[in-house]
């Protein structure tokens, strides 16, 4: 069973410790998510489709991130989540944390802070091995092809993505 580290309203660890599955989170109780965007020198990033068996957005585009598990900090577990899902090793990968924002849905529970990474390396499609419980497949795109499936209501956290950039100072190509 995956536990999660309990974190208050500051993004402090509390010593609490909750099961990733059927936990509910009260007023000022969160869990840390990781999202990474991937992108290759030719300025093109890694997208993945969901699995069609997901509860939420099945079959939908995004990119790579996950729960962080108790006892990683931020960076070890996007580095987890980044190699689990797609094989990849971004642990010595030019970049780093540019953004974090966070969300309170007390009526579900759903509480949480997010951390979304932006690194830069070189991958080819033949360095992918995606994780099949988690994806059905990937792509390797520009940002224009990302803001089309975004608008087209098929691509999650695109809002929060042009934040992140907006943060880091960061303009896509277009």
């Amino acid at each position: 069973m995956e536990f999660f580290d309990v974190y208050n309203d500051k993004k402090e660890k509390t010593g609490e410790k909750l099961p990733r599955k059927g936990s509910f989170l009260k007023a000022g109780q969160y869990q840390l998510i990781v999202l990474a965007l991937l992108e290759r020198p030719d300025h093109k990033f890694l997208i993945t489709r969901r699995a069609m068996n997901k509860k939420w957005a099945a079959g939908d585009w995004e990119v790579s991130g996950g729960g962080v598990q108790a006892g990683e900090t931020s960076f070890e577990g996007v580095c987890r989540e980044v190699r689990e899902e797609t094989g990849l090793v971004v642990s010595r990968a030019e970049g780093g944390c540019v953004y974090t924002y966070s969300n309170v849905d007390l009526a579900r529970g759903d509480n949480y802070f997010v951390d979304i990474y932006h690194f830069h390396l070189a991958f080819d499609e033949k360095d992918i091995s995606l994780q099949k419980s988690e994806a059905t497949g990937f792509q390797i795109v520009s940002f224009p092809e990302i803001r089309k499936l975004a608008e087209a209501g098929k691509f999650l956290h695109y809002k929060r993505i042009l934040e992140a950039f907006a943060a880091e100072g960061y303009i896509p190509e277009s």
